[in-house]
């Protein structure tokens, strides 16, 4: 499994599993275009208490020819249109980034061609987000790569094999990356998910963090997957369900985006240890351990019976619980009244 090397740092964070989770709210392309709404994302995610929000830089001309394919159950409207209308202009991309600055809250981008790559490199981003779309995209995980900046990798539609190449060919160009486990099914199916491909993914890369791109209908798998020893955690986000836009019907909202990362932490604190008796266990062991009490008046020489002898709270005697079959039968030393913690010193050693 992952040890305390499979880490990166972005900025100031560092990201590995003995750090909390880093979650990302995914804006994606949910501001269809508006950069009033993109701001209004920004604020909403620095209310719920996000350190990172991302977004999307798409030039469409860049990324894909013209074409009247639509993208599936996702939407009806074609897929260069969504694009398209979902842009936002390099100086409003900029204006975006400036203005997480001002909020502290991390900015990050997803590109989807090399010239939104270089923009985002001319921006100074701290990091790229590579959607599953580009996982098998040597080309742009080369020119990406060469940069320098360490790269979050979504992999979903890849299998194992797919995914080797990938890390090899980024950590040939020295990068630091991590991995994010997906399934590219909009919403996925609980039975779709597979938490068990995060453990696969950690244990085939020790040396790379691992965590988690969602896109079921909640946040409850990505509570599960840090459980799992998932450091990185990703959901769409928006600031409401009743907004327009293709991505918005599978996003979180603010108050859940907040119990995201509260729990995720929560989870995170609770993870790791071993079956032991803690320190600060030890009050309620005072009253909640049972110890041997006699529950009748004892007469000197009279023989401990169940009659007279049984366990009780507080647990505040010297004699265990389970240490009462092996006084049952012998003689009392002394006289010993009702109701008292009994001692090895009422009992008499000779049978």
């Amino acid at each position: 499994m992952n040890s305390k090397t499979a880490q990166i740092k972005i900025g100031k964070r560092m990201i590995g599993v003995e750090y909390p989770p880093f979650v990302i709210a995914e804006v994606g392309i949910n501001h269809e275009g508006d950069v009033k709404k993109a701001l209004q994302m920004v604020d909403a995610a620095v209310a719920a208490g996000s350190e990172v929000i991302k977004f999307q830089c798409h030039i469409t001309e860049q990324e894909m020819i013209p074409t009247d394919m639509t993208p599936g159950e996702i939407s009806t409207e074609k897929l260069w249109d969504i694009i398209k209308r979902c842009e936002l202009t390099e100086s409003e991309e900029i204006q975006v980034m400036r203005y997480c600055e001002s909020k502290g809250i991390m900015y990050l981008s997803t590109p989807f061609s090399r010239e939104a790559a270089d923009r985002l490199n001319e921006m100074n981003i701290p990091a790229f987000k590579i959607g599953s779309g580009e996982c098998n995209n040597f080309p742009l995980i080369a020119h990406i790569a060469a940069m320098g900046r360490p790269m979050i990798v979504s992999t979903g539609m890849n299998d194992l094999n797919s995914v080797m190449k990938t890390v090899d060919l980024i950590k040939s160009a020295g990068t630091s990356l991590a991995l994010l486990h997906c399934t590219s099914m909009y919403p996925t199916p609980y039975e779709s998910v597979r938490l068990g491909a995060v453990s696969q993914l950690r244990e085939k890369f020790p040396d790379v963090p691992i965590g988690l791109s969602d896109h079921s209908a909640n946040i409850w798998t990505c509570l599960g997957a840090v459980a799992l020893g998932a450091c990185i955690l990703e959901k769409h986000f928006t600031v409401s369900r009743t907004w327009p836009g293709p991505d918005v019907p599978i996003s979180i909202e603010p108050q859940e985006l907040n119990d995201l990362i509260i729990g995720s932490r929560a989870i995170w604190s609770a993870r790791g240890g071993e079956k032991t008796i803690l320190p600060g266990e030890q009050p309620v062991i005072d009253f909640a351990y049972a110890t041997v009490v006699t529950i009748k008046d004892v007469a000197s020489g009279e023989n401990f019976t169940r009659d007279n002898l049984w366990v009780k709270r507080p647990g505040l005697g010297p004699i265990p619980a389970n240490d009462l079959e092996s006084i049952l039968g012998r003689r009392a030393k002394r006289a010993v009244a009702k109701d008292q913690h009994l001692v090895a010193d009422d009992i008499d050693k000779t049978r």
